[in-house]
């Protein structure tokens, strides 16, 4: 298929698939993880889709702000946008030259690209009044007063485990490189971008750029982005198999099958968290809403059975 006249995705790796629950996360795993989340992708690929990736980078910012801790007394710190930064950059490369060895050896020639994108926030999000994110390690009770004032840092209980950080996670509103990010896409180039949902950066009065200490969800981003480069289908890619309702409980139901209206009355009932399921609901309702055709919401390692119709959850207008 000439891949310059392929349908246009845009395809979520969520931060599992570099960074998997117990492993250590060092670079040779995180190497590993990416080539095998990549094999749904060459499918989709061979099959002369036009797309952009983006990834989630939850493990890998809390291990970035754990390092920026331990060496607090020795080099000067870095802010949370910057490393959101670094670790778009990082991340991307790993994704990039992944996927271009993947396609040497399936002698494919199609140029891999990985741009940063900044992410238009609001400066007056309820999220930056209010931070509720956890990020980094976990305080002692007797040092968050201590801590909290001399770094300025917002200081809350999490769920019980102890002290952590809080940051703001605003939601998305437009990404700054779109455009050079759609003209590249429609061109055939595979363009890894808005990597951890993006830097954060708000418009000054004066019409500039300032960035936020933040995280913006990738999965909002990534609705925003299949609309905005005119996308036909948004494929998120996360720790679980299909959408459930319940999720586990006894009376846990997998879903196939259901539209955009369906899954905002789940949403609207509380099927599906905030922290978790729900950004990705909100984001396929949100890119169906602005003409998407469908989404896919599976396991990274069964993308190639979702694209044959085996697995996943398909939502539709």
């Amino acid at each position: 298929m000439n891949h310059q006249r392929g349908k246009i995705a845009v395809v979520a790796l969520g931060g599992n698939a570099i960074t998997r629950e117990f492993e250590e996360g060092n670079i040779y795993e995180q190497f590993a993880n990416t080539r095998r989340s990549l094999l749904g992708v060459a499918q989709l690929i061979e099959a002369g889709y036009r797309f952009a990736i983006t990834h989630g980078n939850g493990p890998q910012v809390g291990n970035s702000l754990i390092r920026v801790e331990a060496t607090r007394d020795i080099l000067p710190p870095i802010p949370l946008g910057v490393l959101v930064a670094d670790l778009e950059g990082g991340m991307g490369y790993m994704i990039e030259q992944s996927l271009q060895n993947k396609l040497h050896y399936r002698g494919v020639d199609r140029q891999v690209v990985t741009l940063l994108a900044q992410v238009i926030v609001d400066k007056n999000d309820p999220s930056i009044l209010n931070p509720t994110k956890f990020v980094g390690p976990f305080y002692q009770k007797d040092d968050i007063e201590n801590i909290a004032r001399a770094r300025n840092y917002k200081i809350k209980e999490d769920s019980g485990r102890g002290y952590r950080r809080v940051v703001p996670s605003p939601r998305p509103l437009r990404i700054v490189e779109l455009l050079t990010i759609k003209q590249l896409v429609h061109a055939g180039i595979i363009v890894i971008t808005a990597g951890g949902g993006g830097i954060p950066v708000y418009i000054e009065a004066d019409g500039t750029y300032e960035g936020v200490d933040a995280v913006v969800d990738k999965d909002l981003t990534s609705g925003i982005l299949a609309a905005d480069i005119e996308a036909e289908e948004l494929y998120i890619l996360t720790s679980v198999e299909k959408v459930a309702l319940n999720f586990g409980k006894k009376e846990m139901t997998f879903l196939s099958r259901l539209t955009a209206d369906e899954a905002r009355t789940y949403l609207q009932d509380g099927q599906f968290p905030p922290g978790s399921m729900g950004p990705k609901i909100e984001a396929a309702i949100s890119f169906l809403e602005k003409g998407g055709k469908k989404v896919i919401i599976t396991a990274v390692e069964k993308l190639p059975d979702a694209l044959e119709g085996r697995t996943g959850t398909f939502i539709f207008p």
